[in-house]
């Protein structure tokens, strides 16, 4: 036999003989696990999809901000932190106290935010669209989990608003457990002492979620200290895949001790002095609602909210410009009396919306109608005869008020609002809006005869809107609309100052439109949105000189002329990974606005004038907020880069300052943030802000009315540090 063939029988009968005894030649280890990890890119910033709840969002300028992922101060509530992202935010710092948001784009005022549809889950907050709709009620951005911000174009379905529609979503319940506990503790530079603390949970078909906020700060300027609390609880119950309900109630509650304003010169000399020791400002706004949600059917939603705007803003001042010192009368030994003015509110909001998926020649098409009523009473109370004090009181010294007055209005408004996709790609709205409503203003003027105020105001306006969306890929889309809009005669508006003032009886709402286009999308590691538009604003209020019968000289309160804005809004953002533990993220938030008046005539002294072609006031041409950061590990290190170029502060586009500081050039400012973070467990986080690096002294506004005419300064370098805890 040849020996290969007897070794390969051997070889095969051992092999044989060894399987038979059970035991296995090769040999075992146990090997270690392998994790394949890679770090994750955190997104602070993106667009709304087409279609949320009952609303239609394809072919809107949204945007989308997550607090839980900025690198900001959100105790402080610095807009240009916390907005970082959002070209053309104008941000107008007064108070320094983070008590107060008074934002605007594209060329609208941003007082107290009051050019927008402020909401807070989908509950409307401003105080009255109608009378005063500036946004009272200040939420903590501890409670916040993402802000939406729809432009103009989509105001046909949630109100009639050139702004926009400005939404604070709240955190929701963890519902993994009966109790989860969060805390988020604050302190900083002058005295800054915040604490939040929220409780939450669910079991079967109940959740809920209860917060409050308390906030102390000394502020920046000498008697700049506030007081500020608020608190929320929202009570969900889910008895069905169908039905949802939400019981909730919010309520805010500041004291701000006012420092006055500030000719140029005393800002010069040293920005954080106080004009005045005695003046005062507290809102206190509760926010009751209900909010039902039901699903009849897979392709029909219906939502309805039931709520009120409740309270009062109170404010007790000697209102005089910074020229006028508040000092002891010597006649007296006291000071001079102050001026007390209390506004209540009760807004009421009815709304019912319906969303309705169906086939137009079989391809997807969405409906959304809704309707809305309001009715408000706002009651004003203004020019009483303060106490000659010091502290905050609103007793008078004698009884009576200068103006006493109701300004009461109803409205119903419907719309409805169509969304076809012609082919997989291309969708196109078409919209339509009719307000039908009425404002009668009852009560009295100590200087004024009743009858000669414009006291019955009709608000009736069909609006009108398309708008468009083309989907270039899955990740990149070309967008574009046109929406009609209106803003409501304001109390302030109707109510002379004075015997010398008179209001114009034909006072008109006022009116114009939106209009924008952009593009938007991902690839790699680049996304952008970039959007030109234009708003067009006729029927702006104003004054005008004139003569009466007598040849004596008066002020009419009267619509004064249009304007036109436009600009150009970009975000462009890079994100890379640069190792298994490290991201850098750069983006540029720049924006360009030319804002200028049309067919305008104002008052000039005596005389009346033309601004047709100047500026409109605190619109600046750039606004440009640049960051970067990095995240490491554990470790987050954020820098913000912000630049704002120089506004005027009147239509006569004045340069030079006047004596009091009221009008005048606004000059352009550069500051810097700086941010850090550490993850010290899963449930601690550390965080660290710089805010103003560089300690820069700047104003971004010289107000006409309230706070009072001048310069208010806003902060310069602050510090703070958070403790995130949660359990």
């Amino acid at each position: 036999m040849d020996k290969y063939v007897l070794t390969g029988i051997l070889c095969l009968l051992l092999a044989v003989i060894q399987a038979q005894s059970g035991t296995d030649s090769l040999k075992q280890a146990q090997l270690n696990a392998v994790t394949v990890s890679a770090p994750r890119l955190h997104v602070d910033a993106g667009h709304l999809p087409e279609v949320q709840g009952t609303y239609i969002f394809s072919g809107k300028k949204t945007e989308v901000i997550s607090l839980t992922e900025r690198p900001a101060a959100l105790t402080e509530k610095y807009a240009r932190q916390i907005f970082a992202k959002v070209p053309g935010i104008f941000v107008y710092d007064m108070d320094g106290t983070g008590n107060q948001m008074n934002i605007s784009t594209r060329g609208l005022d941003p007082h107290r935010g009051w050019e927008f549809n402020i909401r807070k889950d989908g509950v409307i907050t401003n105080s009255d669209m109608y009378g005063y709709p500036a946004s009272h009620y200040n939420i903590p951005m501890e409670a916040v989990e993402r802000i939406e911000l729809v432009r103009g174009t989509g105001s046909l379905q949630y109100g009639a608003q050139f702004g926009g529609m400005l939404n604070y979503i709240t955190k929701e319940p963890d519902t993994s457990r009966l109790a989860a506990f969060e805390s988020i503790n604050t302190v900083g530079s002058y005295g800054l002492v915040s604490t939040y603390n929220a409780l939450s949970g669910g079991k079967g078909p109940f959740r809920y979620s209860a917060w409050m906020n308390k906030k102390h700060n000394g502020g920046y300027r000498t008697s700049g200290d506030s007081r500020y609390n608020a608190e929320g609880i929202s009570l969900y119950w889910d008895p069905s895949a169908k039905w949802s309900l939400v019981l909730g109630w919010t309520h805010s509650n500041y004291l701000i001790h006012l420092a006055g304003p500030m000719t140029d010169a005393q800002f010069a000399a040293d920005p954080q002095m106080a004009s005045r020791d005695r003046n005062y400002y507290n809102p206190d706004i509760h926010v009751p609602s209900l909010t039902v949600d039901w699903q009849p059917g897979p392709n029909t939603r219906i939502h309805a909210v039931l709520s009120a705007v409740l309270g009062q803003r109170n404010s007790v001042q000697f209102n005089w410009p910074a020229t006028v010192s508040d000092t002891l009368v010597a006649a007296t030994g006291e000071y001079n009396p102050r001026q007390v003015d209390i506004d209540n509110y009760r807004s009421l909001t009815a709304e019912v919306r319906l969303l309705q998926d169906w086939q137009l020649f079989g391809r997807p098409a969405n409906l959304t109608a809704g309707i809305q009523v309001m009715d408000n009473d706002l009651h004003r109370r203004q020019q009483g005869m303060g106490t000659t004090g010091i502290d905050y009181t609103l007793d008078l010294m004698q009884p009576g008020w200068g103006r006493d007055l109701h300004y009461l209005t109803s409205n119903l408004a419907a719309f409805l609002e169509n969304r076809v996709e012609v082919t997989s790609k291309l969708s196109i709205q078409v919209g339509a809006r009719i307000e039908n409503g009425q404002t009668d203003m009852k009560g009295t003027t100590v200087y004024y005869d009743d009858q000669d105020l414009p006291n019955a105001i009709k608000h009736q306006f069909p609006l009108f809107g398309a708008s468009g969306q083309y989907n270039l890929t899955d990740r990149m889309n070309i967008y574009g609309g046109w929406s009609q809009a209106y803003r409501p005669v304001l109390f302030k508006d109707i109510v002379p100052a004075s015997i010398y003032e008179v209001a114009d009886k034909d006072l008109q709402d006022s009116y114009g439109h939106n209009l924008e286009a952009g593009f938007r999308g991902k690839w790699r590691f680049l996304s952008w949105d970039v959007t030109g538009f234009m708003i067009r604003y006729e029927n702006r209020m104003g004054t005008l000189a004139e003569t009466n019968e007598t040849g004596d000289l008066i002020i009419r309160r009267t619509n004064i002329g249009d304007s036109e804005t436009k600009g150009i809004e970009a975000l462009l953002q890079g994100d890379w990974v640069l190792g298994n533990r490290t991201t850098l993220q750069l983006f540029t938030s720049t924006s360009w606005m030319d804002a200028r008046y049309k067919n305008a005539i104002v008052r000039s002294g005596s005389e009346n004038v033309s601004v047709s072609g100047n500026k409109v006031e605190s619109v600046p041409e750039w606004i440009s907020r640049n960051g970067v950061s990095v995240t490491s590990g554990r470790w987050k290190v954020s820098a913000l880069y912000s630049f704002t170029s120089e506004s005027f502060a009147d239509p006569q586009n004045t340069v030079a300052p006047s004596a009091s500081g009221a009008v005048g050039l606004v000059p352009a400012y550069h500051l810097v943030d700086t941010h850090v973070g550490i993850k010290i467990t899963k449930s601690i986080r550390l965080t660290a802000n710089v805010n103003n690096l560089f300690n820069k002294s700047y104003f971004t506004k010289r107000p006409q009315f309230y706070p009072g005419p001048g310069i208010w300064p806003s902060d310069g370098r602050t510090f703070s540090v958070t403790v995130k805890v949660k359990i």
